[in-house]
């Protein structure tokens, strides 16, 4: 699913990734974890296509996206990647199932088809009765789930999440844990998660420690 070969990233003088390589498999759950500042999300970026490398290779899905133009990046990402931040970043103004099918709209997708598959994420996470509702009449476990949903949306080969239960409570990041590992199991996702989760990394396939710019087992 994912090869990445001698990464480095730098940022001024500052030297952050160091030649890190990395290969994960379809339906693989992967954690990154390692001290603030060690460079963990910065790696997940460049990974997500958020951010360029300075020197390296990277592949997903056997496509070389860093020979990519901005455009063709653009669109690879839409179609291939789902992303989860540790803040939900949902749209306030519309409601959970709009906000839920704006990357197939980006897309260009048939509305149908859209709402309908809008409506069956939903309703697999446990929000068929919250719909139409907005994320400030959500609780902070639901807007998260909203975000998975979104994430999901265009069916994407590899989710990126970053410190994904950072900012929900013990229950709600335990619920939430869990409805990951349903995803792997059931429709053989694959996540790439950077986490200080202790309990999240445990439950993981592989962990992975970032630390002087490298990853390490």
């Amino acid at each position: 699913m994912i090869i990445a070969k001698n990464i480095h990233k730098s940022y001024g003088n500052l030297h952050v990734l160091k030649g890190v390589n990395l290969e994960v498999s379809k339906g693989e759950i992967v954690s990154i974890v390692g001290k603030s500042g060690a460079g963990k999300s910065t790696l997940l970026h460049i990974l997500g296509t958020l951010d360029s490398l300075d020197e390296g290779e990277l592949t997903i899905n056997e496509i070389k996206v860093n020979s990519l133009s901005t455009k063709q990046l653009a669109h690879f990402r839409n179609v291939n990647i789902g992303f989860i931040f540790q803040f939900h970043h949902l749209l306030p103004e519309f409601t959970a199932i709009e906000n839920v099918c704006i990357p197939a709209y980006i897309k260009k997708e048939s509305n149908n088809g859209v709402i309908r598959r809008a409506k069956e994420l939903l309703d697999y996470l446990g929000l068929s009765d919250r719909l139409d509702h907005k994320p400030n009449q959500l609780s902070g476990g639901e807007q998260q789930r909203v975000a998975v949903a979104r994430a999901l949306m265009n069916k994407p080969g590899v989710v990126f999440a970053d410190e994904p239960s950072g900012n929900l409570d013990s229950e709600s990041s335990k619920e939430l844990h869990q409805l990951l590992f349903k995803l792997r199991d059931d429709f053989q996702q694959t996540f790439i998660i950077v986490t200080h989760n202790e309990e999240l990394a445990k439950m993981s396939d592989r962990t992975l420690v970032m630390k002087d710019g490298l990853l390490s087992s």
